[in-house]
């Protein structure tokens, strides 16, 4: 707003202040107090692109997140899927669809409503048992729905402060440190992670292997398993990062790490991470889910 002084006629530019509100530049306005987040919920980002190479998307993946507060209970909830079909098989695109849906949907109906609805109806089944019967349900979906089809599942549930995963494949879930040490929580269900245990092949080997992508354990695949159940708790200002082959075959740990620590919110996060993957030739659909806790203590 503009005001004239009466002795100088000199016009001097001052702020409207609007009632209710106060100036920023004030000093005195400055809340210099920690935020405090409450309840503790979780914050979510998401990527995904078909890559430089292929001409369709094999991937899918999937984000659910929820709080429940009241005067007793504070309750962070997640869902988190990714799943990535087997490129050169009949209807990988079909599988990875079939899979996330069919997970998504059993742990929907499994958890999510006994836990949030106002009639809990518990299955008597454990967190673990219910992971199980997820997978077998993507299982015998993707045989009856994508015969000859193939895909990677990750699941990563977040209940209360408890980290719980189901996985087949060599789609990935990395922990990411305060410190951005990133620690692989999952573990490649790959012939050259084989090999690389049994002292055949370096590490460095493996990266550039032929066989690299080849897969002993997949969705789709006719022989029965069981996956990999991990359980840890979700530390205290850490990252939980899924992702396909499309972005950790590309991208380093100290780029990722970078990528996460630099940007302004999550989803920038991700699409960071699929471009770095893009520049680095894109040579396969790219999949990225981010998760943080705040107002954890």
């Amino acid at each position: 707003m503009k005001q004239k002084s009466s002795d100088t006629n000199e016009e001097i530019i001052t702020e409207e202040i609007k009632p209710g509100k106060q100036a920023l530049n004030h000093p005195e306005t400055v809340n210099t107090e920690p935020m405090i987040i409450n309840p503790p919920q979780l914050l979510v980002g998401s990527a995904q692109s078909v890559g430089k190479i292929r001409d369709h998307n094999e991937d899918s993946l999937f984000t659910l997140t929820s709080v429940f507060s009241d005067g007793e209970t504070q309750l962070p909830f997640g869902i988190f899927i990714v799943a990535d079909g087997m490129g050169g098989h009949q209807h990988g695109e079909v599988a990875s669809r079939t899979a996330a849906k069919a997970a998504s949907d059993y742990l929907i109906a499994k958890l999510f409503s006994p836990i949030m609805g106002l009639q809990p109806d518990p299955s008597g089944m454990s967190i673990v048992e219910i992971l199980n019967s997820a997978v077998q349900r993507a299982q015998d979906l993707v045989v009856q729905r994508a015969p000859g089809g193939g895909t990677t599942l990750t699941i990563t549930l977040v209940i209360g402060t408890q980290v719980y995963v189901a996985h087949v494949g060599d789609s990935r879930l990395y922990l990411i440190q305060k410190d951005g040490s990133l620690e692989q929580k999952t573990k490649d269900q790959s012939l050259v992670s084989r090999l690389v245990e049994q002292g055949h092949l370096t590490k460095e080997e493996a990266e550039t292997h032929p066989q690299r992508n080849v897969l002993y354990r997949a969705i789709g695949q006719q022989e029965s398993f069981d996956p990999d159940i991990e359980i840890f708790p979700f530390p205290t200002n850490a990252y939980l990062l899924m992702c396909s082959d499309g972005l950790w075959g590309l991208v380093s740990s100290e780029e990722i790490s970078k990528n996460v620590s630099s940007s302004q919110d999550l989803t920038t996060a991700c699409h960071l991470m699929t471009e770095a993957a893009n520049l680095a030739g894109g040579p396969d659909n790219i999949s990225v889910i981010l998760v943080k806790m705040v107002g954890q203590e």
